[in-house]
């Protein structure tokens, strides 16, 4: 079966996890969306997301351990969705497909199209801030002398870029020739320009 959201091999605990989740009501279905959206919006703090869980299933008297087996699958179905733009129909047909009702599948489809573009915006917001450029220093220099004639004289850019790559910076050199060095630029003007579209 391939969905739109996991076009790979589904894991193994998929199908008796949607099975699980078509035990649920509605009601309960509807604030089970409440509750991982929140979770996938906010990106609360594991404990905080815990406890929302424990108390969800002391509520609806549901056991923890196939609740967080429910909640690792659905997430993966989310995140795969997030990560490949996928629309509220598609998400509802992968639903669908998956053995959920039209009802159970139409409000996770709901939720979704309440939520995707805030999702997609915090989505690119944690990619930025993964490889944040923290500080960069450049040298221009002319090539004095060549064992090849032609690159005698030709002009080059030095980088040193430092990385912010989780809690640790680490430095990035780079050389560049004169037209790498204005492709370099003119994506980088490109990808300001898009990034202002989501601000």
């Amino acid at each position: 079966m391939a969905l739109r959201s996991l076009p790979g091999p589904l894991p193994d605990s998929l199908p008796p996890d949607m099975q699980n989740l078509r035990q649920l009501s509605g009601e309960q279905v509807s604030r089970f969306c409440k509750v991982v959206f929140s979770f996938l919006k906010e990106q609360e703090e594991a404990e905080h997301f815990s406890s929302q869980l424990n108390e969800f299933a002391k509520d609806n008297g549901i056991g923890l351990g196939p609740l967080k087996s429910i909640v690792k699958s659905v997430l993966l179905v989310l995140n795969g969705a997030l990560k490949r733009s996928v629309s509220a129909e598609q998400l509802r047909a992968d639903f669908l497909a998956l053995g959920l009702d039209e009802d159970r599948a139409g409000r996770f489809a709901d939720e979704w199209s309440c939520d995707a573009s805030a999702l997609t915006q915090l989505k690119v917001g944690r990619t930025l801030s993964i490889n944040q450029l923290v500080d960069m220093e450049w040298k221009f220099g002319v090539t004095a002398a060549s064992s090849e004639l032609e690159k005698a004289g030709s002009i080059f850019l030095q980088l040193k870029m430092v990385v912010k790559k989780g809690h640790r910076t680490e430095p990035v050199y780079v050389e560049l020739t004169l037209p790498q060095f204005y492709s370099f630029l003119h994506e980088m003007e490109r990808a300001k320009c898009s990034l202002e579209c989501f601000t």
